[in-house]
Protein backbone atom coordinates (compact mmCIF):
# COMPACT_ATOMS: atom_id res chain seq x y z
CA UNK A 1 0.00 0.00 0.00
CA UNK A 2 1.21 3.70 -0.32
CA UNK A 3 2.25 5.67 2.41
CA UNK A 4 -0.57 7.96 1.95
CA UNK A 5 -4.32 7.05 2.00
CA UNK A 6 -4.35 7.47 -1.87
CA UNK A 7 -5.06 4.74 -3.58
CA UNK A 8 -3.21 4.21 -6.92
CA UNK A 9 -3.70 2.54 -9.96
CA UNK A 10 -1.72 1.75 -12.23
CA UNK A 11 -2.80 1.27 -15.68
CA UNK A 12 -0.37 -0.35 -18.88
CA UNK A 13 -2.33 0.20 -22.25
CA UNK A 14 -0.50 -2.80 -24.73
CA UNK A 15 -2.86 -3.23 -27.90
CA UNK A 16 -2.36 -5.86 -30.04
CA UNK A 17 -2.34 -3.73 -33.06
CA UNK A 18 0.64 -1.58 -34.68
CA UNK A 19 0.99 -0.16 -37.91
CA UNK A 20 4.96 1.37 -37.95
CA UNK A 21 5.74 -1.77 -35.84
CA UNK A 22 3.66 -4.58 -35.97
CA UNK A 23 2.99 -6.83 -32.97
CA UNK A 24 5.61 -3.97 -31.23
CA UNK A 25 4.04 -4.75 -27.87
CA UNK A 26 4.98 -8.24 -27.80
CA UNK A 27 8.51 -8.11 -29.91
CA UNK A 28 11.53 -10.31 -28.26
CA UNK A 29 13.69 -7.51 -26.93
CA UNK A 30 16.74 -8.68 -24.96
CA UNK A 31 14.78 -11.90 -25.25
CA UNK A 32 11.44 -10.73 -23.57
CA UNK A 33 8.53 -9.64 -25.04
CA UNK A 34 8.67 -5.67 -25.15
CA UNK A 35 5.70 -5.66 -22.76
CA UNK A 36 7.45 -7.52 -20.17
CA UNK A 37 9.89 -4.42 -18.94
CA UNK A 38 6.67 -2.11 -17.86
CA UNK A 39 5.20 -4.74 -16.06
CA UNK A 40 8.37 -5.07 -14.15
CA UNK A 41 8.96 -1.98 -13.64
CA UNK A 42 5.29 -1.29 -12.31
CA UNK A 43 5.85 -4.56 -10.05
CA UNK A 44 8.62 -3.13 -8.54
CA UNK A 45 6.62 0.13 -7.24
CA UNK A 46 5.42 0.20 -3.66
CA UNK A 47 3.66 2.98 -4.27
CA UNK A 48 1.58 1.09 -6.31
CA UNK A 49 -2.03 -0.89 -5.32
CA UNK A 50 -2.41 -2.07 -8.55
CA UNK A 51 -1.35 -2.66 -11.90
CA UNK A 52 -4.10 -3.40 -14.42
CA UNK A 53 -2.82 -4.51 -17.89
CA UNK A 54 -5.73 -3.28 -20.85
CA UNK A 55 -5.34 -5.13 -24.08
CA UNK A 56 -7.22 -6.21 -26.86
CA UNK A 57 -5.09 -8.94 -27.66
CA UNK A 58 -5.03 -12.55 -25.53
CA UNK A 59 -1.99 -13.25 -26.44
CA UNK A 60 -1.04 -10.26 -24.30
CA UNK A 61 -3.43 -10.65 -22.00
CA UNK A 62 -1.93 -14.01 -20.89
CA UNK A 63 1.68 -12.78 -20.99
CA UNK A 64 0.86 -10.11 -18.38
CA UNK A 65 -1.30 -13.12 -16.30
CA UNK A 66 1.78 -14.76 -16.49
CA UNK A 67 4.42 -12.28 -15.19
CA UNK A 68 1.45 -11.69 -12.45
CA UNK A 69 -0.97 -8.32 -13.36
CA UNK A 70 -4.61 -7.95 -13.66
CA UNK A 71 -5.99 -8.62 -16.55
CA UNK A 72 -10.07 -8.34 -15.97
CA UNK A 73 -10.66 -7.59 -19.15
CA UNK A 74 -10.47 -7.73 -22.64
CA UNK A 75 -10.38 -4.23 -24.44
CA UNK A 76 -13.42 -3.69 -26.73
CA UNK A 77 -12.08 -3.62 -30.27
CA UNK A 78 -13.19 0.43 -30.87
CA UNK A 79 -11.09 1.46 -28.31
CA UNK A 80 -8.06 -0.44 -29.72
CA UNK A 81 -7.48 1.39 -33.02
CA UNK A 82 -5.51 4.24 -34.01
CA UNK A 83 -7.67 7.05 -33.32
CA UNK A 84 -9.19 5.54 -30.02
CA UNK A 85 -7.60 8.34 -27.19
CA UNK A 86 -5.41 7.66 -24.67
CA UNK A 87 -7.70 9.18 -21.60
CA UNK A 88 -10.88 7.03 -23.34
CA UNK A 89 -8.92 4.23 -22.94
CA UNK A 90 -8.07 5.03 -19.05
CA UNK A 91 -11.45 5.74 -18.34
CA UNK A 92 -12.21 2.49 -19.93
CA UNK A 93 -10.54 0.40 -17.27
CA UNK A 94 -11.20 2.90 -14.33
CA UNK A 95 -15.11 2.57 -15.20
CA UNK A 96 -14.85 -1.05 -15.28
CA UNK A 97 -13.21 -1.46 -12.43
CA UNK A 98 -15.71 1.05 -10.33
CA UNK A 99 -19.14 -0.61 -12.14
CA UNK A 100 -17.99 -4.38 -11.16
CA UNK A 101 -15.70 -3.78 -7.78
CA UNK A 102 -16.70 -0.36 -6.43
CA UNK A 103 -13.29 0.53 -6.87
CA UNK A 104 -12.11 4.22 -7.62
CA UNK A 105 -8.62 4.70 -7.50
CA UNK A 106 -6.93 8.52 -6.49
CA UNK A 107 -4.55 8.41 -8.62
CA UNK A 108 -3.95 6.96 -12.10
CA UNK A 109 -0.79 5.93 -14.04
CA UNK A 110 -0.35 5.22 -17.18
CA UNK A 111 2.70 3.36 -18.56
CA UNK A 112 3.07 2.55 -21.84
CA UNK A 113 5.00 -0.60 -23.02
CA UNK A 114 7.38 1.50 -25.42
CA UNK A 115 9.11 2.99 -23.28
CA UNK A 116 11.54 -0.08 -21.46
CA UNK A 117 14.10 1.78 -19.83
CA UNK A 118 12.44 3.58 -17.54
CA UNK A 119 12.67 2.47 -14.33
CA UNK A 120 10.84 1.77 -11.14
CA UNK A 121 12.29 4.32 -9.66
CA UNK A 122 11.25 7.04 -12.42
CA UNK A 123 7.64 5.42 -11.78
CA UNK A 124 7.93 6.30 -7.59
CA UNK A 125 9.86 9.78 -8.43
CA UNK A 126 6.90 10.85 -10.46
CA UNK A 127 3.86 9.24 -8.24
CA UNK A 128 5.86 10.85 -5.14
CA UNK A 129 6.27 14.42 -7.32
CA UNK A 130 2.21 14.47 -7.33
CA UNK A 131 1.36 13.21 -3.75
CA UNK A 132 3.51 15.83 -2.24
CA UNK A 133 1.95 18.51 -3.93
CA UNK A 134 -1.93 18.48 -3.55
CA UNK A 135 -2.49 21.68 -5.81
CA UNK A 136 -0.71 19.98 -8.57
CA UNK A 137 -3.73 18.04 -10.74
CA UNK A 138 -1.38 16.05 -12.72
CA UNK A 139 2.49 14.79 -13.32
CA UNK A 140 4.29 13.65 -16.54
CA UNK A 141 8.38 12.57 -17.69
CA UNK A 142 9.86 14.96 -19.54
CA UNK A 143 13.28 15.36 -21.28
CA UNK A 144 15.13 17.75 -22.67
CA UNK A 145 14.64 18.28 -27.05
CA UNK A 146 17.99 17.99 -28.57
CA UNK A 147 17.31 20.73 -31.15
CA UNK A 148 15.36 23.96 -29.62
CA UNK A 149 12.03 25.56 -30.94
CA UNK A 150 14.03 28.85 -31.15
CA UNK A 151 15.85 27.68 -34.47
CA UNK A 152 12.61 26.22 -35.68
CA UNK A 153 10.32 27.65 -38.43
CA UNK A 154 7.00 27.34 -39.87
CA UNK A 155 6.00 27.73 -43.60
CA UNK A 156 3.34 30.34 -44.40
CA UNK A 157 3.20 31.15 -47.87
CA UNK A 158 6.14 29.61 -48.74
CA UNK A 159 7.81 31.96 -46.53
CA UNK A 160 9.60 30.51 -43.55
CA UNK A 161 8.31 31.69 -40.15
CA UNK A 162 9.76 31.64 -36.37
CA UNK A 163 8.35 29.53 -35.19
CA UNK A 164 8.91 31.02 -32.02
CA UNK A 165 7.55 34.51 -33.02
CA UNK A 166 8.82 36.95 -30.58
CA UNK A 167 10.21 39.56 -32.63
CA UNK A 168 13.97 38.23 -31.47
CA UNK A 169 16.86 37.29 -33.96
CA UNK A 170 18.03 33.72 -32.56
CA UNK A 171 20.05 32.72 -35.81
CA UNK A 172 23.41 33.85 -33.88
CA UNK A 173 22.75 32.60 -30.46
CA UNK A 174 24.25 29.93 -29.07
CA UNK A 175 22.57 26.47 -28.32
CA UNK A 176 23.50 26.86 -24.62
CA UNK A 177 22.06 30.52 -24.43
CA UNK A 178 18.93 29.64 -25.42
CA UNK A 179 16.38 29.17 -22.95
CA UNK A 180 15.98 25.08 -22.24
CA UNK A 181 12.84 23.34 -23.69
CA UNK A 182 11.59 19.90 -22.92
CA UNK A 183 8.88 17.51 -24.36
CA UNK A 184 6.75 14.67 -22.72
CA UNK A 185 9.07 10.99 -23.28
CA UNK A 186 5.77 9.19 -22.86
CA UNK A 187 7.17 7.23 -20.08
CA UNK A 188 4.70 8.10 -16.92
CA UNK A 189 1.69 9.58 -16.44
CA UNK A 190 0.34 10.56 -13.01
CA UNK A 191 -3.34 11.88 -13.48
CA UNK A 192 -5.82 12.52 -10.75
CA UNK A 193 -9.15 10.55 -10.64
CA UNK A 194 -11.12 14.22 -11.16
CA UNK A 195 -9.19 14.96 -13.98
CA UNK A 196 -9.23 12.31 -15.99
CA UNK A 197 -13.10 11.80 -15.76
CA UNK A 198 -14.69 15.23 -15.65
CA UNK A 199 -11.70 16.87 -18.17
CA UNK A 200 -11.00 14.01 -20.22
CA UNK A 201 -7.44 14.82 -20.45
CA UNK A 202 -4.41 12.93 -18.86
CA UNK A 203 -2.39 15.68 -18.01
CA UNK A 204 -3.20 19.26 -17.69
CA UNK A 205 -0.40 21.75 -19.08
CA UNK A 206 -1.93 22.53 -22.13
CA UNK A 207 -5.44 23.20 -20.88
CA UNK A 208 -4.30 25.87 -17.98
CA UNK A 209 -3.49 23.16 -15.04
CA UNK A 210 -1.02 22.35 -12.52
CA UNK A 211 1.44 19.74 -14.37
CA UNK A 212 3.81 18.60 -12.15
CA UNK A 213 6.84 16.95 -13.61
CA UNK A 214 10.54 14.76 -13.12
CA UNK A 215 13.40 15.59 -16.02
CA UNK A 216 14.32 11.96 -17.53
CA UNK A 217 17.98 11.31 -19.42
CA UNK A 218 18.35 10.65 -22.73
CA UNK A 219 18.54 7.36 -22.93
CA UNK A 220 15.87 6.23 -20.33
CA UNK A 221 13.66 8.74 -22.54
CA UNK A 222 13.71 6.12 -25.34
CA UNK A 223 10.55 5.70 -26.98
CA UNK A 224 9.93 2.76 -29.16
CA UNK A 225 8.04 3.86 -32.42
CA UNK A 226 9.96 1.97 -35.20
CA UNK A 227 12.34 -0.49 -36.10
CA UNK A 228 14.82 1.72 -35.69
CA UNK A 229 13.62 2.76 -32.19
CA UNK A 230 13.55 -0.91 -31.43
CA UNK A 231 17.39 -1.88 -32.76
CA UNK A 232 19.07 1.09 -31.05
CA UNK A 233 17.22 0.47 -27.47
CA UNK A 234 18.16 -3.69 -28.06
CA UNK A 235 21.76 -2.48 -28.92
CA UNK A 236 21.83 -0.67 -25.26
CA UNK A 237 20.75 -3.55 -23.66
CA UNK A 238 22.97 -5.75 -25.26
CA UNK A 239 25.93 -3.28 -24.19
CA UNK A 240 24.32 -3.07 -21.15
CA UNK A 241 24.72 -7.14 -20.31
Amino acid sequence: MTSTSEKVLAIIPARGGSKGLPRKNILPLGGEPLVTYTIEAAKGCSSIDRVILSTDSLEIANIGKQLGVEVPFIRPSELATDTAHPYQVLQHAVEYLKNTEDYIPDIIITLQPTSPLRTSNHIEALINVLQSNRELDSAISICETPFSPYWMFTINHEVLRPFVDDKKDYSLTRRQDLNKVYKPNGAVYATRYELLIEQNIIFSAFASGKTGYIIMDPISSLDIDTQIDFNIVESILRDNQ
